[in-house]
């Protein structure tokens, strides 16, 4: 799946996540992290997320996400909305891996 575009998914809400993805010049994924928790959980959220976009088929993006302390469900849920988003698709051609 290829990103096309800016997109966004989530709020800046406590127990949420922000997650912004658009398209990168460069191969590869560049993921900047903001969050509460990032010392105890900063690696885990990266895999997290890198691991949602590789199921997607997204090898190429630039993702931000800004997580107020979200559980993993949550933000696995924002960054394929986010990423869906920003590959142009509807909600009715979501089609989600597993």
């Amino acid at each position: 799946m290829e990103i096309v575009k800016d997109a966004v998914a989530g709020t800046l809400e406590s127990s949420d996540a922000l997650v912004r993805i658009g398209p990168s010049p460069e191969p590869g994924l560049h993921l900047t992290l903001e969050s509460v928790v990032r010392a105890q959980f900063g690696e885990a959220i990266d895999q997290l997320a890198r691991a949602t976009l590789a199921q997607l088929g997204i090898t190429q993006a630039q993702i931000a996400i800004d997580d107020k302390g979200a559980l993993e469900c949550v933000l696995r849920a924002r960054v394929q909305a986010a990423a869906l988003r920003a590959a142009g698709k509807e909600p009715s051609e979501w089609s989600l891996p597993g």
